[in-house]
């Protein structure tokens, strides 16, 4: 397995102004489900760097840019709870970031980040300003990890349990790490996709459940 060198660790400053987002712009409180049976309220569109359409019963993200980091929003505003949602990369280079954000703050672009890669790293932590800055909250950024599945039409299960401050993630039932940190406290929900120096990655995902914690 190949060791990520220290520029792709760092790479979020760098890709600050390559953000796009598709947006809706609603509220809700309490458990969360989507099937993307159809597209409901997240947000769609394609331009000359990305494109995301719901189809055949899911959520197809595609990153044509060569770097960057790319997402979708639901329209949402939720707190505490179980985040979870099931991605595929379906084509292009491994050496990639894709997973779900959330408590996306969508005025200063600041959110949780939680994404796994084609060859098996993870990256949780926070970004803000449009990753101007950004802080890894487990390990010191990309981190290698057995529970990843790899490569093309390999799923994964990214979990998050989130109490206040607390965290606690799980790749395919695998816990891979846990935190505390009150940066953000409630916020949007997201998916994405980042590529770090070759475009063409495509994800697939599925299922995006928010579930309250029992008492």
């Amino acid at each position: 397995m190949q060791t990520r060198s220290a520029s792709n660790i760092a790479r979020k400053v760098v890709l600050g102004l390559l953000l796009l987002q598709f947006a809706a712009c609603t509220s809700l409180g309490g458990p969360y489900e989507e099937s993307f049976d159809d597209a409901g309220k997240w947000g769609t569109g394609e331009d000359l760097e990305a494109s995301g359409e719901v189809t055949g019963g899911r959520y197809e993200f595609l990153v044509k840019a060569d770097l960057g980091l790319f997402w979708a929003t639901a329209g949402e505003q939720l707190s505490d709870g179980v985040y979870q949602v099931e991605a595929t990369q379906l084509d292009g280079p491994l050496d990639n970031g894709y997973g779900l954000m959330f408590r996306v703050d969508a005025d200063t672009n600041s959110f949780y980040l939680f994404e796994v890669s084609g060859d098996g790293y993870i990256w949780i932590g926070v970004c803000q300003e449009s990753c101007e800055d950004e802080q890894p909250l487990i390990a010191d950024g990309w981190f290698a990890s057995e529970a990843v599945n790899q490569g093309l039409n390999a799923g994964n299960v990214l979990r998050a349990r989130v109490e206040d401050g607390n965290m606690i993630f799980f790749v395919n039932d695998q816990e891979v790490g846990r935190v505390t940190d009150n940066t953000l406290s409630r916020g949007d929900i997201g998916i994405m996709v980042e590529t770090l120096g070759q475009g063409g990655v495509l994800v697939a995902f599925d299922n995006f459940t928010v579930t309250p914690l029992s008492d």
